[in-house]
């Protein structure tokens, strides 16, 4: 079994566009479908997808507490790029990147909030 795609709520999807533009390109994600101003999809590496859009209820997008989806980078150079990246596009940091052995001798990451609050995981695992 692998992960198809995760869905982020945004209160403004097109706010929410200028972020994700800026920053899964970057690491390798590829704009794959649009439908604004209500939602638009970022294939990634791999396969998996991330679709941003407003939620069909109509009522307001707020994060899940504990909910967070994290982001492979394909090295530590680039988790520090994505992270600078997503609070230069009004982002907000849950933690600077850098090693963090409680996870494994090999994680590296960093942790974000997008504009709408929700939070998101940049990660490397190196293979030293």
């Amino acid at each position: 079994m692998s992960l198809n795609y995760v869905t982020i709520g945004a209160n403004d999807v097109p706010r929410a566009r200028e972020f994700y533009d800026a920053l899964l390109p970057l690491i390798g994600g590829e704009l794959e479908a649009e439908y604004m101003p209500h939602a638009f999809c970022y294939q990634l590496r791999g396969g998996g997808r991330i679709w941003v859009m407003s939620p069909f209820d109509k009522n307001a997008a707020s994060p899940g507490n504990g909910a967070m989806t994290g982001l492979l980078c394909e090295s530590q150079e680039q988790v520090d790029a994505a992270h600078a990246m997503a609070l230069a596009q009004g982002g907000t940091d849950e933690g600077a990147p850098g090693p963090r052995p409680l996870y494994g001798p090999d994680f590296y990451g960093g942790y974000i909030r997008d504009p709408d609050g929700n939070k998101l995981s940049l990660v490397h695992f190196s293979e030293d």
